[in-house]
């Protein structure tokens, strides 16, 4: 069998990816007609048609899809190898693809980044907020940070810390609205919290059923921990959120502290090719030294 071109095999990337020879010309800075050539080509040493070509651009056919899907891997191991080999051994720069959920990446992680820019500032983080888990070993990601223990193979991973999902409210609710002081009582409040079909943990979801059986007289849902902490800010009622937020947002305060739910794990992972990056152990050492921080300044307001 013939063996495929790498040239061409990065050519038909490029056009598999841009959907159009054009595009992908620019993209090269090769000619229309030179892309199209080497598109034949790959075509005749395959003996099979790789784009069905019309008017609006060129559409993968099932020979194609699968060559793409196969491109595709190896574009992104290569990424990981050439990020490996440009880390420098007394420098860290570069890019690092941050992947967490909405709640985590808005509320806890991305208020605490300029102390990691201020240390690196040559440093580019691309944070992904979403709750969908990103494939790590397929570098859809570089670092995740999860509310659950990773099962993707080929992973180094770390446990950080535990959360709990509480109820808070604002001081100025609170004046308005009276404490509850026990859970029956909620049944004279609106409760904000995530709504069933939203992607949430385990143990925030139980919680959420629980309270809801005491008929809260008004109900919010949202469909992330953001809109629940920006509705409970506002006044609107109790808001059930992981105790993570009290620290930047003093003016929240616990309501019925004796409620709460199960702990909910936090881990770390990345795939094991980037173990000796040094972008990636500064971001790793940053947020594990931000939680031995967060938990000192949690002790010493404790014995305040």
């Amino acid at each position: 069998m013939t063996a495929v071109d790498w040239d061409r095999l990065r050519i038909f990337h490029a056009v598999a990816d841009a959907g159009s020879l054009t595009h992908a010309g620019e993209v090269l800075n090769l000619s229309q007609s030179a892309v199209s050539r080497q598109i034949r080509a790959l075509e005749e040493t395959l003996g099979a048609t790789l784009f069905h070509r019309h008017a609006r651009g060129l559409i993968l056919t099932e020979p194609g899809e699968l060559l793409f899907d196969a491109s595709k891997a190896m574009a992104k191991r290569l990424d990981a190898a050439t990020a490996r080999i440009r880390d420098s051994e007394e420098e860290v720069f570069g890019e690092i693809r941050v992947t967490t959920t909405t709640a985590f990446g808005t509320i806890w992680l991305a208020p605490r980044l300029p102390r990691l820019f201020a240390k690196y500032p040559d440093l580019k983080i691309d944070l992904m907020l979403d709750e969908r888990v990103l494939d790590l070993p397929m570098r859809e990601a570089d670092v995740a940070i999860r509310m659950k223990e990773p099962s993707q193979a080929d992973l180094v991973r770390k446990r950080l810390m535990s959360v709990r999902i509480r109820l808070f409210a604002t001081r100025d609710y609170i004046a308005q609205n009276g404490e509850p002081t026990q859970i029956e009582d909620l049944a004279d409040h609106r409760l904000i919290c995530q709504n069933a079909a939203s992607s949430q943990v385990p143990a925030g979801a139980a919680l959420v059923q629980q309270l809801l059986t005491c008929n809260p007289r008004s109900l919010l849902t949202v469909n992330n921990y953001f809109g629940v902490l920006q509705s409970a800010l506002n006044n609107l009622g109790i808001g059930v959120l992981p105790d993570y937020v009290t620290e930047y947002f003093p003016d929240l305060v616990p309501v019925l502290p004796e409620i709460e739910s199960s702990d909910v794990p936090v881990y770390l992972a990345y795939p094991e090719e980037l173990r000796q990056s040094k972008r990636i152990s500064a971001f790793r050492d940053f947020v594990q030294d931000e939680i031995t921080a967060q938990r000192k300044q949690l002790k010493d307001l404790a014995k305040a």
